[in-house]
């Protein structure tokens, strides 16, 4: 990660969770408006969707590279004029490929993180090439983590990066499903208060919500789960809308991560190699950006 600073004690962080639109110009007008209502209710930052540029259903081949610099130059944008740190889930074309990506923007409007979803679903990998780095960034001196989408099933992207400092984890998601399996996810019973429980971390999970097109469905249901694992913001199935939070981030601990790098001793030392690689990797993967 950058270079540490003093982490402040309270962070207010907004999830917003959208409609898919029909069109890419239709999801940032969207997206505008939700970030002047984050701004107006004075979040630090706020997280929207996977792939909320495009929407998940987007037919991904016929996507430019210049047309997504433009939308991403346009969020850059948003973040500097509201002065509030923006994660967006967007594809971005780096290095040849695209890869289905979480883009960070501070409050100045830089990209000071992208990190590109690893674990793949089948439908990704029909046009995106996996990322190869864990998340880690920094938000005011916040530090924080993000998985993306399918990622909540591999807990060891979420381990890692507690025991490498963070804080926070970011969590966009699309999720393609029945309206019957949609309607079985309400309520918050789909293991994150648990991931965050387990690393005594704060977990903010941002989703799509209503038809995604083929008789699929996004369940919506974004949260903020606190680290003792109450889910304390809840949306609903059903509307788009913004949630919002004050963490009290001296509940934060991340100690259960900690502990474990302490005992079984026999595995102390390989713990404490892998979370010097994810730190490494996390710093490489910076070329990504875009």
């Amino acid at each position: 990660m950058s270079a540490r600073r003093k982490v402040p004690t309270w962070f207010r962080v907004a999830a917003v969770q959208m409609k898919p639109a029909a069109s890419i110009r239709a999801n940032l007008e969207h997206i505008a408006a939700a970030v002047r209502t984050a701004a107006r209710r004075r979040a630090d930052a706020v997280l929207f969707p996977e792939c909320a540029t495009t929407g998940y259903a987007y037919d991904f081949p016929s996507l430019k590279p210049a047309e997504i610099r433009e939308v991403l130059r346009f969020v850059s944008r948003l973040a500097a004029r509201h002065r509030i740190n923006v994660l967006i889930g967007s594809p971005v074309h780096s290095r040849g490929r695209w890869r289905n990506c979480l883009v960070v923007f501070d409050r100045a409007g830089r990209a000071v993180h992208c990190y590109a979803k690893c674990q793949l679903t089948p439908r990704d990998r029909r046009f995106f090439t996996p990322g190869d780095a864990i998340a880690l960034f920094q938000l005011d001196g916040v530090p924080a983590t993000a998985i993306i989408c399918h990622e909540r099933r591999y807990p060891e992207l979420v381990r890692l990066a507690v025991m490498a400092g963070a804080r926070i984890v970011f969590h966009p998601n699309a999720g393609l499903d029945t309206l019957a399996v949609s309607k079985r996810k309400r309520g918050g019973r789909d293991g994150m208060a648990v991931r965050a429980f387990e690393n005594a971390v704060f977990y903010v999970f941002a989703n799509f919500v209503g038809p995604q097109g083929g008789g699929r469905w996004s369940a919506g249901d974004s949260k903020i789960v606190a680290p003792n694992g109450r889910v304390f913001r809840l949306a609903d199935n059903r509307n788009a809308c913004l949630i919002v939070a004050e963490l009290d981030l001296r509940e934060a601990t991340g100690e259960y991560a900690h502990e474990s790098l302490q005992h079984p001793r026999f595995l102390s030392a390989h713990w404490r190699t892998m979370v010097r690689a994810v730190e490494r990797r996390a710093q490489r993967n910076e070329s990504l950006k875009p």
